[in-house]
């Protein structure tokens, strides 16, 4: 069984789609693909199905039956990764978002660096967002270094999707309890895996935007993230698992 998985949730990128799994299968580190796609109307899930045929046992495909979220999508694909010998679980964007290249990094920081989460970081290294206009940049890098101040967590981009996983942190993790679903399922995710003391890595990549397909981003995803870590950090206080 390969090592790696790249879990890609998809919702109506039928444009991207086809893009990125070549470019992730053009990559050096060989992986194996799941796609987790919630119903797409405009046939993502169908694309994926026939690229089967052509990348046959490395392409995989779990459609659900409802537009649920992108924290509850990479919970199903984490529990079907668990199912499964991987020991590194990819988090990635189907938008290119995420650069392809920038996969061998995230990996080579948890099997070089013994990390056993690495972040692929906006803001390790200053401010490396292409393509989005300066109020969302401020928003994103604001809301980072909020989080990073309320839950003291040793992470400059608190909000970062671009993530490797080694096993053990998903298998320490109660997936059941996993509480949010837009930026605050990474910083949940994050933030779990450091109060159970896994080394953490930040790894400088660059974001660019989506090119090609509608942005999922929402005024109450964000909302979620800036609202909702206050409540995490208290249960934290009073929880020894929440």
């Amino acid at each position: 069984m390969q090592q790696s998985l790249v879990i890609i949730p998809t919702y109506n990128e039928i444009e991207n789609i086809e893009h990125i799994i070549r470019a992730v299968f053009s990559q050096s580190l060989a992986v194996h693909i799941l796609i987790v796609d919630d119903n797409s109307p405009d046939g993502t899930a169908q694309k994926v199905a026939a690229l089967q045929l052509v990348f046959p046992d490395k392409l995989f495909l779990e459609i659900r039956k409802n537009k649920s979220g992108l924290g509850t999508a990479y919970v199903h694909g984490f529990k079907w990764a668990l199912a499964r010998p991987y020991t590194y679980i990819f988090e990635m964007d189907a938008d290119f978002s995420h650069n392809p290249n920038d996969i061998i990094k995230l990996h080579q920081a948890c099997t070089q660096q013994q990390a056993h989460l690495a972040v692929g970081s906006r803001y390790v290294k200053g401010v490396n967002v292409v393509n989005w206009p300066m109020k969302r940049v401020l928003l994103s890098y604001i809301a980072s270094k909020y989080v990073k101040l309320i839950t003291r967590m040793p992470i400059d981009d608190t909000t970062a999707g671009f993530v490797c996983f080694h096993r053990s942190v998903l298998e320490k993790i109660n997936l059941e309890k996993i509480q949010f679903v837009g930026y605050a399922f990474q910083i949940e995710m994050k933030f779990k895996a450091y109060l159970k003391k896994f080394k953490i890595v930040e790894v400088p990549v660059i974001f660019t935007d989506r090119t090609r397909g509608k942005s999922k981003m929402s005024s109450g995803i964000i909302s979620e993230a800036i609202f909702g870590v206050l409540s995490m950090k208290l249960k934290s206080w009073f929880y020894k698992e929440f």
